[in-house]
């Protein structure tokens, strides 16, 4: 479909589908930072930070978008000046029609996410979330009139309801019977005026993502047949199997401190690591956290990791694990979360790509860490 115009609401889209904003920590700001959603799309940079060095590259190489994994904005802004950092970066991304758009703890906790590509940088087996993310959805109950119930269904599914996991157009359906008595004023779908009535009815229900709810009720309106339609909602308190904060599984076969440092080192190209735990400890199990994770040592312990590496590892945080008794290797935040810029673009380019769409995606190559070693 090269002909076919993206929007960069179809880029924030795609990567909601892939990345559901619902796995975002409450305290984060993904997805759209600066710009116009209506936007012509057709070419995208991808880099960890929205620096002003990155819009810049944007601008010359074309793209409409700047995809990030850290957001610009956290707090409310109360100017917009050249003078300030964030402003100056505003400023010019909406100069040079340059949308910005976050990819952060959502992408963190997606079970094909950035926790997940980085224990399988370091060879880690059969990884699962170290911990699993609560499912924000909600139970949809509609009561739809036989004939209808079709109908009714296929509008749900297009408005976000009835996924589970891989599966999606999830739902399940009963027979019953309803009763109503249409009141003065009214414009019953069957039955008389002032006359209790009794129809064959369907109680039709799905699954729908809290943040999903709205659009699928107003897909709902649309599609069913009744004045006034009967329905429920209900909170769930399932979790998210596959979805959650870093990543534990097993190595290959047991190696040693020495040897799993090195691993490390090699895997994330870093020119340093901070190390803690028994020098001659044996590593079998490894628990993950891109950026900062050195808070999940205590459930890394509890789950059976012999080590946890992430970034961000402050002197308590070593302490504390020492008294844990698991070890901690601080990579750095920009080394345990560098790998985003190439995975994203691989994921982003084959989804786009099932969808016949064509945009390119391409990386951000001048970042460095802040950070210099002496």
């Amino acid at each position: 479909m090269a002909n076919q115009v993206h929007r960069i609401q179809d880029l924030i889209g795609l990567i909601h589908a892939l990345y559901p904003p619902m796995l975002a920590e409450e305290w984060d700001n993904v997805g759209l930072q600066v710009g116009d959603p209506k936007a012509r799309l057709d070419k995208v940079l991808i880099a960890l930070d929205p620096t002003l060095g990155a819009v810049h590259a944007a601008a010359e190489l074309g793209a409409q978008a700047l995809l990030t994994h850290h957001p610009l904005l956290f707090k409310p802004l109360t100017r917009l000046s050249r003078e300030d950092t964030v402003g100056d970066i505003v400023w010019t991304a909406v100069e040079k029609n340059i949308a910005i758009i976050s990819a952060h703890t959502n992408l963190d906790s997606a079970a094909d996410g950035l926790n997940a590509w980085l224990a399988d940088t370091l060879g880690i087996l059969d990884s699962q979330p170290l911990q699993p993310a609560k499912g924000d959805y909600l139970k949809l109950v509609v009561y739809v009139p036989f004939g209808h119930e079709a109908a009714v269904s296929e509008a749900l599914f297009s408005g976000g309801a009835g996924h589970i996991g891989a599966y999606d157009h999830c739902s399940f359906r009963t027979a019953g019977t309803g009763t109503f008595r249409p009141g003065e004023g009214t414009s019953p779908f069957s039955g008389e005026i002032g006359r209790t009535e009794q129809a064959d009815e369907y109680r039709l229900e799905t699954i729908v993502p809290r943040a999903r709810l709205s659009q699928v009720l107003d897909k709902l309106i649309r599609a069913h047949p009744y004045e006034e339609i009967a329905y429920d909602v209900f909170p769930l308190l399932n979790q998210a199997p596959k979805a959650g904060l870093g990543r534990i599984g097993r190595l290959q076969s047991p190696t040693s401190m020495d040897a799993f440092v090195d691993l490390v080192k090699d895997a994330l190209c870093c020119n340093h690591l901070r190390v803690s735990g028994h020098e001659k400890q044996t590593i079998r199990k490894v628990a993950v956290c891109g950026g900062s994770g050195a808070a999940l040592a205590a459930v890394a312990k509890f789950r059976g990791a012999d080590i946890l590496v992430t970034g961000d590892v402050k002197y308590h945080d070593a302490r504390n694990a020492e008294d844990l008794g698991i070890g901690l290797i601080d990579a750095g935040h920009f080394a345990t979360e560098r790998l985003m810029t190439t995975c994203i673009r691989e994921s982003l380019t084959d989804a786009s790509r099932q969808r016949g769409w064509d945009i390119d995606y391409h990386q951000y190559l001048r970042e460095v860490d802040p950070f210099r070693i002496y």
